[in-house]
């Protein structure tokens, strides 16, 4: 069995699936089970007659230490390895792969317990009313059980069928993680007798088919210390839940450690849920919630304590169980078995509602007439018919739109369709475009508009004969009729002023102050920009770009310089007055490259020692933007101003700004006004921008608080980006400026754009998150739009929708191309709607519904406490997930989290996204990153975010070296690292090589050209280049990495126990953080908490 992979994807609904038993695990540590007291009751957790389940106050916690060893330092037993049953050198990211998994066919007697890897449940299709009982399967692991599985027709006895991802929680208190708290790390909840068990078992009755199963330690059984700190709210100080009896019907089947010994029949099953099918035995309660005393003759908590009403036993306490992290959803499991599944086929677009595979598989598109998912992406492509169902189920409509996205090169780019001076057609009543949707009528005479149902004429020149299933016979040669995405040539009326634009220009505003010259940042800018500008981007075929340059310096004061081709010298104009800003020429300030190439050289040479010995600190910021905008609206053209800014603007001017950063303020309900703008001089500066087409790029090289909250005000709201170097230096940065400044140069560009969302009747865009302004309520303008800026739009019901029409969306995109031509980019998309929850649940997108809650929280950081926005998350993701488990799963224990098969992954990542640094930031954590990071998710499209948050974690060594694919990701955890081994982390913003301390002599010596591990430079940041295998392979690998990904990732080499390790372990999220973010296990825990509250 492959160490990465999960049991096989979940056969159709309905259909038996395959069983897995005799998979037997030794136990955790590789050491044999430990022995259990000797019981006369039942199977763990099982009916215990006259048992009264009353929690004795206070007890079954052990008192409190002041330190839990984290789970890289724990000691393990003498003689055991230290991570679980893998040596050192051999961590697995999976069960192990030597023991192998058998089948054998369904009608053959159950044998032992089988154990495999997790599997969640596939949604039901079934209507509001009370959900129909299904056979359950129930095993448990550390604590989480792995239920039963649905399927709307129960198989015939004898064949199993695969269970949903369904945890049980683990029983205890949380102390200690901030919110959520935890156990010690790699320390299970305590555990119930009959575990650890080794070897092949005696089959026993009537045992259910389980294709996930795994042994839990339930309550009762000995704890060790755990950490301090405050319990949750309306948690008492132990284990399970008493609001439930514990039932089962037949003891699991699960033979005892050796030693212990059973005394005693199992009791009867209780008589209830006679609806269940026989042979199938009914859900076993989790242990979770409130306290209860120890269960009878199970080794008392802590030494001392009473065990109430039990009959005395031997006091044999067991050791505590390591929580197993594979029994829960693992994503890179999820990410590999989609790759598997739908890599190689073409993802089709002709089909209505079609989920597309996950953003991280490598898939080629075939536009059949809805939009790519390259384009477009939902939350859900299948949406709630009415609005009291969307409220019922808390899953945001949502649409991540990304209009200018860059396609791979097997891949055509959009049609560009000309009507000529008639323009594009429309429909007369809600203006959407043609779009294969349009249906035609009377003989092909008028069509009926899929938005409005509107009847309108076609134009005798776009007229055309119907064949016999009512489809123009041009139907596949009309772009507009056949694809979901293309172009149209806009007319004059489509643009301002009614006339036809200009093309672009680009403007070059470089801080030429103090700081900039004395780390050699201007010179480096100007040697870079002689070549660059050869590079501009340019349309089709053309020869040369059409867009024009300027250049501007700046520190208090503002120098325009005009590289006229005619001169022979560039010639230099002061403007002082920054308090009433102008532009001192009109001609000769923007030029063509080729033509004034020899004058822009000569000012390129002349600006670092003009400046060289300048000692001005101090810097304007407000003024050079208006000063940009000024020379493009004298130019009547649109454009993108390039900034190379250094320092806080704090000379006196317009936007002038004061230091008013403030770490205090976090975790306060002022802690808002950290991500807002000091002034509203910038949002008005925006404004005034947007209207001109003026985007602004901004670089930032910060060596201490420049404010990036207000800075990055007019770059949000036009449309561009921000880049930040902090305490750059050109030896180490200079890589990472020059990439991510030759990208955003050369990229596609649109420029003076405006776009809007039209829907079917029954939906509505209502919201919008993104890098745009917006002056009324359905426009959203943009001075600049490039391939990587992404616009999130929320729908929401304003009438019912129809099941049989579905819903559409259309994005219509109007803007200027770089080579000045005025142009509309449509994209259609056509989704289904349902009446039943498990068919939304059945067709959500995990991924992009992370990547609008991210984008929500982020926002609304602006205004509310942060505490606040990260409740609202976790009371939605709950209200998710109860829905579901309500509605969506069959019925079993309350003890059990139970999962969507799609959504399993939703806990993972939106823990992630909680721990991050907007939300919850560590020490280090600057205000500047956090505003910066914050502007930055806000236009990510849904592969960034997915990298952003979980990040992924690269073995260098296990792949073998002549492999030319990418070596298969490990989870985002410590306990995945080997110390004999070499990981690569990136995601998408900082990669990270990590070295462990017992890496092979030879490996160090072909990657570091050392000759020990104590030799490596840590926080190196280029590998040498070495002519041997490893090194070109790790070289390549990293190229490939950065070549994926929108901006340049510089390269930190930590060694293992370096003081960098602590910046390393940082994007290790599966872990907990050291700003207090709960390891997943724990907020596993939290989520299946908080739905029980829900649902109770």
């Amino acid at each position: 069995m492959n160490v990465n992979q999960s049991a096989p994807p979940v056969p159709p609904f309905g259909q038996p699936q395959p069983v897995y038993p005799g998979y037997h695990q030794s136990s955790y540590g590789g050491q044999p089970g430990s022995t259990a007291p000797p019981t006369s009751y039942g199977a763990y957790n099982g009916p215990v007659p006259g048992y009264q389940q009353t929690p004795p106050p206070g007890v079954s916690r052990a008192p409190p230490s002041s330190e839990a060893p984290p789970a890289s330092t724990a000691q393990a037993p003498c003689g055991q390895a230290a991570y679980g049953q893998f040596g050192q050198g051999d961590v697995q990211n999976g069960p192990s792969s030597t023991v192998q998994m058998q089948r054998f066919p369904g009608s053959q007697p159950f044998g032992s317990v089988p154990l495999a890897p997790v599997v969640s449940q596939p949604a039901v299709l079934q209507p509001f009313g009370p959900p129909p009982t299904s056979a359950q399967v129930t095993g448990q692991l550390a604590g989480m059980q792995i239920s039963g599985a649905v399927a709307p027709a129960l198989p015939p006895v004898g064949l199993g069928y695969g269970p949903p991802t369904s945890l049980a929680s683990a029983s205890g208190s949380f102390p200690n993680s901030g919110l959520y708290g935890s156990y010690p790390q790699g320390q299970a909840p305590p555990l119930s007798q009959g575990q650890g068990h080794l070897g092949a078992q005696p089959p026993q009755r009537s045992a259910p088919p389980q294709a996930s199963s795994f042994t839990s330690p339930a309550s009762g059984g000995p704890r060790m210390p755990s950490m301090t700190g405050p319990l949750l709210p309306g948690q008492g100080f132990g284990g399970p839940s008493v609001s439930q009896p514990n039932h089962v019907s037949s003891p699991p089947p699960q033979a005892l450690p050796p030693g212990s010994q059973m005394t005693g029949p199992p009791g009867p099953p209780p008589p209830m849920h006679s609806s269940q099918q026989p042979g199938y035995q009914l859900q076993q309660n989790g242990s979770f919630g409130p306290a209860r005393g120890p269960q009878p003759n199970y080794g008392s908590p802590y030494p001392g304590a009473s065990t109430f009403g039990s009959q005395p036993g031997p006091p044999q306490p067991l050791p505590p169980k390591r929580l197993d992290p594979d029994a829960i959803p693992s994503p890179i499991q999820v990410i590999e078995d989609d790759r598997n599944n739908r890599g190689s086929e073409p993802f089709v677009t002709g089909v209505r509602g079609q989920v597309p595979p996950l953003v991280t598989t490598n898939f080629l598109v075939k536009d059949q007439g809805n939009a790519s998912p390259r384009y477009i992406r939902c939350t859900s492509y299948n949406i709630p018919c009415t609005s009291d169902m969307a409220k019922q189920a808390q899953v945001p409509l949502a649409a991540v739109i990304k209009p200018l996205a860059r396609l791979p090169p097997e891949e055509a780019s959009p049609y560009v369709v000309d009507h000529g001076e008639s323009g594009p057609l429309r429909c007369n009543r809600c203006k959407a475009y043609m779009c294969p949707f349009m249906q035609f009528i009377e003989g092909g005479r008028r069509f009926q508009c899929c938005f409005c149902s509107c009847i309108n004429d076609v134009p005798p020149q776009y007229f055309q004969h119907l064949d016999h299933t009512g489809k123009r016979v041009d139907a596949y040669d009309r772009p507009e009729l056949s694809l979901g995405s293309y172009e149209f040539l806009a007319t004059v009326d489509y643009c301002k002023n009614n006339k036809f634009p200009s093309p672009p220009a680009f403007i070059f505003m470089i801080d030429v102050s103090y700081n900039a010259i004395r780390s050699g940042l201007v010179r480096l800018l100007c040697e870079e920009l002689k070549s660059l500008l050869d590079f501009l981007p340019r349309e089709g075929g053309a020869e040369e770009s059409a867009i024009r340059v300027g250049f501007v310096t700046y520190n208090k004061v503002l120098h325009f310089y005009n590289v006229k081709s005619s001169l022979a010298q560039p010639q230099m104009m002061v403007v002082s007055d920054v308090a009433d800003m102008f532009v001192p020429l009109l001609d000769g300030f923007l030029v063509n490259v080729s033509e004034s190439r020899a004058v822009i050289t000569s000012l390129l040479d002349q600006i670092p020692e003009m400046f060289a010995d300048t000692r001005e600190t101090e810097t304007v910021f407000a003024p050079v933007i208006q000063a940009g905008m000024e020379a493009l609206k004298a130019a009547e053209c649109a454009g993108k101003l390039f900034l190379f800014h250094t320092s806080l603007p704090i000379a006196e001017a317009p936007g002038k700004l004061k230091n008013r950063d403030d770490r205090k303020l976090i975790n306060t309900d002022k802690e808002k006004t950290l991500f807002q703008p000091q002034t509203g001089a910038y949002q008005t500066l925006a404004k005034e921008c947007v209207a001109q087409g003026c985007c602004v790029d901004l670089f930032l090289f910060p060596n201490q608080y420049v404010d990036v909250a207000t800075l990055s005000v007019v770059p949000q709201l036009t449309g561009g980006s921000v880049y930040k170097y902090a305490c750059f230096q050109v030896e180490n940065d200079q890589e990472r400026f020059l990439s991510d400044l030759r990208r955003d140069v050369q990229k596609v560009v649109g420029f003076d754009a405006v776009m809007r969302v039209r829907t079917s009747t029954g939906i509505r865009a209502v919201d919008f998150f993104g890098a745009f302004y917006m002056s009324n309520t359905t426009d959203v303008e943009l001075a600049g739009l490039d391939g990587d800026k992404t616009v999130t739009v929320e729908f929401k019901h304003d009438d019912r929708l129809n099941e049989e029409s579905g819903a559409l969306l259309q994005c219509a995109l109007l803007y200027t191309s770089c080579a000045g031509q005025r142009r509309l980019r449509i994209h259609n998309l056509a989704l289904n709607c349902c009446t039943q929850l498990a068919d939304l649940y059945r067709n959500c997108e995990t991924d992009t519904l992370i990547n609008y809650m991210a984008k929500f929280a982020y926002r609304g950081v602006l205004n509310s406490p942060v505490k606040t926005v990260r409740d609202t998350l976790i009371t939605q993701c709950a209200q998710i997930l109860a829905c579901y488990r309500k509605n969506c799963a069959s019925p079993s224990s309350a003890g059990q989290l139970i999962l969507p098969e799609c959504m399993k992954l939703l806990p993972v990542y939106l823990n992630c996204v909680l721990k991050s640094d907007v939300l919850q930031p560590g020490a280090e954590v600057t205000t500047d990153d956090r505003a910066y990071v914050r502007q930055l998710v806000t236009s990510m499209d849904v592969a960034e975010t997915n990298v952003f948050f979980y990040p992924r974690l690269l073995p260098l060594t296990k792949s073998p070296i002549e492999s030319a694919t990418e070596p298969p990701a490990v989870r985002a955890s410590e306990e995945r690292l080997s110390n004999g081994d070499i990981y690569l982390l990136e995601n998408g913003l900082n990669l990270f090589l990590w070295v462990g301390a017992s890496v092979q002599q030879g490996v160090v010596q072909s990657l570091f050209s050392v000759s020990s591990f104590s030799q490596i430079t840590s926080g190196l940041s280029v590998l040498p280049v070495l002519d041997n295998p490893l090194s070109k392979k790790v070289r390549g690998l990293i190229d490939s990495l950065r070549a994926q990904r929108s901006r340049y990732m510089k390269l930190i080499v930590v060694k293992q126990e370096d003081k960098l390790e602590m910046l390393f372990k940082h994007f290790l999220v599966e872990d907990k953080s050291l700003s207090g973010g709960a390891s997943y296990v724990d907020f596993l825990c939290h989520m299946h908490k908080e739905i029980r509250q829900l649902l109770s």
